[in-house]
């Protein structure tokens, strides 16, 4: 039987970082429970107190391929470097030109700054051009 998998970031704000993620992933927050019409609907009927329900928020894949991603808060602050990072990639490999690949993974670096995130650095060589952002917590992640 095949092992399913879900990433977990820890975060200050779960929230906001569960709506970058879904933007730039092209993913959507996951629905509320059924028979529920929002989040704050079902967590008001659970008894959870408001100052609470921002405690954890999840992001899921809409055509149900990718990995549910879940964002739980933390009062720690984040280490100096991400021991573990995701990549997007976008520019369609090596069997794009480097020119046409560039332009690519350009437009998405504009398109996730639009959300949030920080260009870092480039990282270009003859026949590899990346780029690397943090999203609006610091979390470093590539743009390929």
């Amino acid at each position: 039987m095949a092992t399913s998998i879900q990433i977990v970031f820890d975060c200050g704000d779960p929230d906001r970082l569960a709506k970058f993620w879904a933007s730039a992933l092209h993913y959507k927050e996951q629905d509320p429970p059924a028979g529920y019409p929002s989040w704050p609907a079902f967590l008001k009927a659970r008894g959870v107190p408001e100052e609470e329900w921002n405690t954890a928020s999840a992001i899921i894949d809409p055509e149900k391929v990718g990995p549910r991603i879940y964002f739980q808060q933390m009062d720690t602050p984040k280490p100096t470097k991400n021991r573990v990072h995701l990549d997007l990639n976008i520019s369609g490999g090596s069997k794009v030109a480097i020119g046409d690949r560039m332009q690519r993974v350009n437009a998405e670096v504009e398109r996730v700054a639009g959300f949030g995130a920080a260009k870092q650095r480039v990282w270009e060589e003859p026949e590899e051009y990346f780029v690397v952002m943090q999203d609006p917590e610091g979390n470093e992640f590539c743009i390929q």
